[in-house]
């Protein structure tokens, strides 16, 4: 597809292409005065289909309670203890050092065991262990130095003895440092090997035994590359994740909190996670206060401090204790010779320095304003989600004596407001990142938002006021039919618009040509042409 700057008229005319995909929208059920709406959102959506959009992915993914995190955790230690004819306790010690990888421990094991062994740390077969002579009754612990009966003795795989006293106090001590106690060594100085989770869940008290516990649970999922927490507040589920790549996957917990796989930062299509990064930083940092600082101020000639013009006279007074007196238009001293070199022109590139950067603060507030106008009407639409579930259903069912699941097109039609603000919020960012000298796109890009503005609003419109009418006022099982109607249209043309929209951005509309690539390209077809038919007369 091409759109050629040059060509105004042309896009007016372009903009009416239709499409075989078109939606079958009921038209006579929409008020007469909404049609024309309707065939431009219609022709809106026959251009992205022209569009050669790469399909969503498919996405395979489960969403993990602290049960389910547990279950996995038991079952891969069963099935890898099997293979590698161990004890559960070393099984779980490895694991955690190939972060939960059992493929990984297969291959690494079974190629040199030895090696695996040191650098888990499991006593190695040539490994000399420590034991007790049968004949001892009482042994002296080496940490508190203390005699007790040998039955008050413990040792991790390696054999070394202390007293179960000193053990507890190890454990509790290593294990109130934090995670790194899942990796924890045998007191004795010397030695490397780790205390398994059977002598720790033998020794340590409940309150202990449970801290470890979680930093077990946490290890299986932030050491794995195939699972994340859920991001959202308070919230103790995990997402397993089977597809791979790095693209930015929108999935949703069970806590109704959507992110994205790749980023954690809430789910952000159709821009991708670099663009967030940089929006974010740039709608943070203090760029932006600088840039209104060099707009807006000029700097004291003398100290540099920033001042700000506030009164129409020229003459420039800096604060105290600097206390310099200045020409606000050249900076220059208010002396005597002031006047005769005021008005005489330098090029120094200062004022057009200063004209681009007054038209980027511009530019960047036209952006970030309706980036963040559309995240304030996204949030008030999630409140007004929670209140169609919660109460408003319930009053219109009884209104009309109706079943409450007959109004689920409300829900829906309302979940659909709120992912299009999404949306919409976010082709801002887009739009303020897409490269300057990309004019057609540009444009095309700007009717497309447009468009999707467009067939938002009179969604949102038709969801808020037109259903109110039946939460205020007594309605007829006429009315109420129509409305559905309208409201389930709208909705599907939304979500068909908006999904396709969303498609062709993370394509960056590359069927969109620009003046110069149009030319380029008819050359090359020339060439082309001309070098078939030079071929085609040497075998002639």
């Amino acid at each position: 597809m091409r759109l050629d700057n040059s060509d105004e008229d042309n896009f007016a005319e372009l903009i009416y292409i239709s499409s075989d995909d078109e939606l079958d929208t009921d038209i006579d059920a929409i008020e007469s005065d909404d049609e024309a709406e309707f065939d431009s959102n219609n022709a809106a959506a026959g251009l992205l289909d022209e569009l050669e959009t790469v399909p969503p992915p498919e996405l395979s993914y489960s969403v993990l309670t602290e049960s389910d995190i547990r279950r996995r955790i038991d079952d891969d230690i069963n099935q890898l203890s099997a293979v590698l004819c161990l004890p559960k306790s070393d099984t779980t010690l490895i694991l955690r050092h190939f972060d939960w990888d059992a493929s990984k421990v297969e291959d690494s094991w079974f190629a040199d065991e030895s090696e695996i062994r040191r650098q888990v740390g499991l006593p190695v077969a040539t490994q000399q262990v420590t034991s007790l002579r049968p004949d001892h009754r009482t042994l002296t612990c080496s940490i508190c130095f203390e005699s007790h009966r040998l039955s008050s003795f413990s040792s991790a795989p390696c054999g070394h003895q202390f007293c179960r006293w000193c053990w507890r106090n190890y454990i509790a001590a290593s294990v109130n440092d934090g995670p790194s106690s899942l990796k924890l060594k045998c007191p004795e100085p010397s030695c490397k090997v780790l205390a398994g989770d059977d002598l720790i869940n033998k020794i340590a008290d409940e309150k202990v035994r449970t801290k470890y516990s979680n930093f077990a649970l946490r290890s299986f999922v932030e050491n794995s590359r195939r699972r994340k927490w859920c991001p959202a507040p308070n919230c103790q589920h995990a997402v397993e994740f089977t597809s791979s790549g790095d693209l930015n996957y929108d999935v949703s917990c069970l806590c109704s909190h959507s992110f994205c796989w790749n980023c954690t930062e809430d789910k952000h299509r159709p821009v991708d996670c670099e663009t967030v990064k940089n929006w974010s930083l740039k709608n943070a940092s203090e760029s932006q206060n600088e840039m209104w600082k060099k707009v807006n101020t000029k700097p004291c000639p003398k100290c540099g401090r920033a001042i700000e013009k506030n009164k129409g006279c020229m003459h420039m007074t800096c604060a105290a204790p600097c206390r310099h007196h200045f020409c606000w238009v050249c900076l220059g001293p208010l002396d005597r010779s002031h006047t005769a070199s005021c008005n005489v022109y330098k090029n120094d590139g200062s004022k057009d320095g200063l004209q681009s950067l007054r038209a980027e603060v511009k530019r960047y507030q036209h952006y970030y304003e309706r980036w963040a106008e559309n995240e304030k009407s996204r949030q008030i639409a999630v409140k007004d989600l929670k209140n169609v579930r919660t109460n408003v259903v319930s009053e219109i069912a009884g209104a009309l004596g109706l079943n409450v699941n007959q109004l689920d097109f409300l829900i829906e039609a309302w979940e659909q407001i709120v992912e299009c603000r999404r949306v919409l919020k976010w082709t801002y960012a887009y739009g303020y990142y897409l490269p300057v000298g990309e004019a057609a796109k540009k444009q095309f890009f700007e009717y497309l938002q447009g468009q999707a503005e467009t067939c938002l609003e009179r969604l949102h419109d038709c969801a808020e006021k037109e259903m109110r009418k039946f939460v205020l006022e007594e309605s007829c099982m006429r009315e109420y039919v129509a409305f559905q109607k309208k409201l389930n249209e709208l909705t599907k043309l939304s979500k068909t618009y908006f999904e396709n929209l969303v498609r062709a951005l993370e394509n960056g509309l590359s069927e969109v040509e620009t003046p110069i690539e149009g030319k380029r390209r008819k050359m090359e077809n020339c060439d082309k042409t001309s070098m078939n038919k030079k071929r085609q007369r040497k075998v002639g």
